[in-house]
């Protein structure tokens, strides 16, 4: 989760494709070119921990965009796939 944030936080747009369930992922990902990133706040995980094949997240990633401050408030589900977690989907709040 947190590299993921991270990678939107730098516009590593191939690293969030990469690390996006094949299943759920868009066939182009463009980010906002106005919004600006400025922390994340993970509000309660479940399950995600070794041995797990899926975990939730919930956080609150909060931005600037067009000089006012805003947060995105998501609880995410994410899947191991071949040892590696991937972004499922999402289910805003």
């Amino acid at each position: 989760m947190r590299s993921r944030y991270s990678a939107f936080v730098v516009g590593e747009v191939d690293y969030l494709f990469r690390t996006w369930h094949p299943k759920t992922r868009p066939d182009d990902l463009t980010l906002p070119a106005d919004r600006t990133w400025t922390g994340l706040v993970v509000l309660a995980t479940e399950d995600g921990e070794v041995g797990d094949d899926a975990g939730v997240v919930e956080f609150e990633a909060h931005y600037v965009s067009g000089g006012r401050a805003g947060v995105q408030h998501e609880v995410s589900r994410f899947e191991r796939r071949r040892g590696a977690w991937v972004y499922v989907d999402a289910r805003a709040t």
